[in-house]
């Protein structure tokens, strides 16, 4: 993987986190390199859910997908302030 990449997937998995984390209710005491973490694995997971649906490349903006990415984006960010506020 290249660097333009790497960067590549730390923004967009900052982008998902985000949407995510906004999506979820309530506030999370999760550090913010927590969210990218969570975002990029669910950029990740949902582009792999959308191509075995058949809907990772359409014309224009991918809606499906992206819906999917910020779905899996807020239940992680839920799992991981759970547990993450159950260890501190």
């Amino acid at each position: 993987m290249e660097v333009t990449g790497i960067i590549t997937a730390i923004v967009i998995g900052l982008i998902i986190g985000a949407l995510g984390r906004l999506v979820v209710p309530g506030k999370q005491n999760i550090p913010i390199w927590l969210t990218i973490l969570v975002g990029v694995l669910a950029a990740v997971v949902g582009t792999f859910i959308a191509a075995a649906l058949g809907v990772d490349d359409t014309r224009g903006i991918d809606w499906i997908e992206l819906i999917i990415q910020v779905a899996l984006a807020a239940v992680g960010v839920s799992l991981v302030a759970g547990l993450y506020g159950r260890r501190r």
